[in-house]
């Protein structure tokens, strides 16, 4: 599509005074002698700022009128802290106040906009970097339900500082929140964001956010945002219809405003392929990294940025070339961030590099994994669990590189939506049972074995059940209940970072599955990053409800093999087993295409981590 037929049914822009110098920006522009304030509206007839600093006077402060269908004003005296908001007389002769569409800080979502300063913070000298991402291991968590100060009332900022500490302790280098931009009421998953730049007030605003940011990165945690570009709204949208301007009832100039603006979430598609609103897009992610320090963005539904109705078809190539500039400017402002895309259709496109032709995510979450995965361990029936999915799982992976998928059997959207946390499906009566904690644990141990970048959904690590709710929180008593439990998290969030020293292979790309058991629901995985001891690492997993006794397994290499964790552990759960050994002597006789061999036992659904001492 040419520039000329893309913007052919769209208004053409009126010839107007030029608007007087000020601060480059949009939004309110808070500068030393008061506050800069630019907003585009194209087909507005009249625009004027009313607010604290002239007693909400709609005729105080016109804003002049650029060629570009920019209108600002320059007015001394204003800071932050102002209230304000946008008096607009529309293409249609209408007036109509708006909230700010890049304001910073709103009262609420039907109230009115903040002035905010972002240079006013302080961070106390926070230089925080991501790690490397073969070294990261993420923790989602909805700030909401996470740890809620009482009954009735949303979590916020503040009360998940609270639980800082036992996300450091957990082990656990990143923290992915889900979105925080202001939306409609106090409960929300967040998806539905009304003003895209404003942080949520419940939450405790743009100062709240930052005071996370700032206190995790202090226990080496990262920060990385859910940001929603496929839809805004659909509830207490002041974008819609901004100046007045629409065709057909639909959105008007931040929308598409024909078939293309249809979403699930209602005819709110921004209109990827108009200059203003690629640039609004764009700005909104640089701001997050920028301003608040965030480590990274992740990208909800890209399939519906991508694909009009979520057939994968890549029908919206303005998308797509907004991915792809999203992505280059991130790596080119922010290159230690990561940006991480939830498409779930095995595009491999999404992660590879734009000078291929795709869209340059760093990674995206693993449809290929979590799926099969879960399947193994909610089945009730073991010979319905396959071995050969299992190892497609594992094996599967994006442009060659093991890095460019987020593995994980939990998220917010696989335990909602008509499903629920894994515990509670494996075992919906009592899903503390032994069977629940031995098979979504077994789950837990595939995820943070397997090539690639692993994640936890909040609770997981103390067998949150039933399913997600934003008014449900999380019950923390369970972490003291299930302590064994959240101890065997740990242990394989230190062995996934190669914290003691001997297990580097579990950062590494190596991955091979060495010996595949369909009848008796047992697997074995090689993983390597450059081999040898302390790097080689073997999982032996056994998806049954029957033990194994003297089984034989080829292995890297002969010699000593120490058990690095053992999931039947009595110190994670009394009425485990504690079945298996402590170590194995691998003599050098070939099995399984290895070159060396060891026999051992273990228990049912049951995870052994070995490794050989490093020299």
């Amino acid at each position: 599509m040419t520039d000329a037929t893309a913007f052919a049914s769209r208004p053409a822009t009126p010839s107007s005074a030029t608007a007087p110098p000020a601060p480059p920006g949009m939004g309110a522009t808070v500068h030393a002698g008061g506050t800069c304030f630019r907003v585009w509206a194209p087909n507005a007839q009249a625009v004027s700022v009313k607010g604290d600093f002239n007693g909400w006077d709609d005729t105080v402060h016109p804003l002049q009128r650029d060629d570009s269908g920019h209108w600002a004003i320059d007015i001394p005296g204003v800071g932050a802290g102002a209230g304000y908001t946008f008096h607009l007389v529309g293409a249609d002769g209408q007036a109509r106040d708006r909230i700010d569409p890049q304001a910073r800080q709103v009262t609420n979502s039907v109230g009115v906009g903040l002035v905010v300063d972002p240079a006013a913070f302080d961070w106390q000298g926070d230089a925080y970097t991501l790690p490397s991402h073969d070294q990261l291991v993420i923790y989602e968590l909805h700030v909401g339900s996470f740890n809620a100060p009482e009954p009735g009332q949303p979590g916020n900022f503040d009360t998940v500082m609270a639980r800082l500490d036992h996300l450091q302790q957990l082990g656990v280098n990143v923290v992915q929140l889900m979105p925080v931009a202001e939306f409609a009421g106090d409960y929300s998953w967040g998806y539905n964001p009304a003003h895209p730049f404003a942080v949520e007030t419940a939450y405790g605003g743009p100062d709240g956010l930052k005071t996370l940011v700032r206190e995790a990165h202090r226990r080496g945690i990262g920060v990385v945002l859910d940001v929603v570009y496929n839809h805004f709204g659909p509830s207490d949208l002041d974008l819609w219809q901004f100046d007045g301007w629409q065709q057909d009832g639909k959105g008007g100039i931040y929308f598409y405003n024909d078939h293309r603006s249809s979403t699930p979430w209602g005819d709110t598609r921004p209109d990827y392929g108009r200059p203003e609103v690629r640039q609004f897009i764009r700005d909104n992610a640089l701001m997050w990294l920028r301003d608040y320090h965030l480590d990274g963005l992740r990208l909800d539904m890209t399939l519906y940025m991508r694909s009009i109705g979520g057939a994968g078809d890549d029908d919206l190539p303005d998308a797509w070339a907004l991915m792809q500039w999203l992505n280059a400017e991130v790596r080119q402002h922010h290159p230690h961030a990561i940006t991480i895309a939830e498409d779930l259709r095995d595009h491999a496109g999404i992660t590879a590099a734009p000078d291929e032709g795709g869209a340059g995510f760093h990674a995206q979450w693993d449809a290929r994994f979590v799926h099969p995965v879960r399947a193994l361990v909610i089945t009730p029936d073991d010979a319905q669990r396959s071995m050969a999915a299992l190892r497609e799982a594992l094996l599967f992976r994006y442009n060659g590189d093991a890095f460019r998928r987020v593995v994980y059997s939990e998220s917010h959207d696989e335990v909602a939506n008509g499903q629920a946390r894994v515990p509670q499906e494996i075992a919906p009566d009592d899903p503390g049972n032994w069977v629940a904690r031995k098979r979504s644990t077994l789950a837990a141990a595939l995820a943070l074995t397997a090539p690639g970048i692993p994640m936890l959904f909040q609770g997981q690590e103390f067998l949150q059940a039933a399913w997600f709710r934003d008014d449900v929180p999380l019950n923390w008593a369970q972490c003291e209940d299930f302590r064994g439990i959240v101890q065997l998290y740990r242990d394989l969030i230190a062995l996934r970072l190669n914290r003691a020293g001997h297990s580097a292979g579990l950062t590494g790309q190596g991955c091979a599955v060495t010996h595949e058991n369909e009848a008796d629901n047992l697997l074995v995985i090689h993983r390597w990053r450059d081999g040898g001891p302390g790097d080689d690492v073997v999982v032996v997993v056994n998806l049954s409800a029957q033990p194994q006794e003297n089984y034989a397994i080829g292995l890297p290499a002969a010699g000593r093999w120490c058990v690095r964790l053992n999931s039947d552990a009595q110190a994670y759960a009394d009425d485990f087993g504690n079945a298996g050994p402590a170590e194995l002597t691998a003599d050098a006789i070939g099995r399984d295409g290895q070159p060396a061999q060891a026999v051992l036992s273990m228990a049912p659904y049951s995870v052994l981590v070995l490794s050989q001492p490093a020299l």
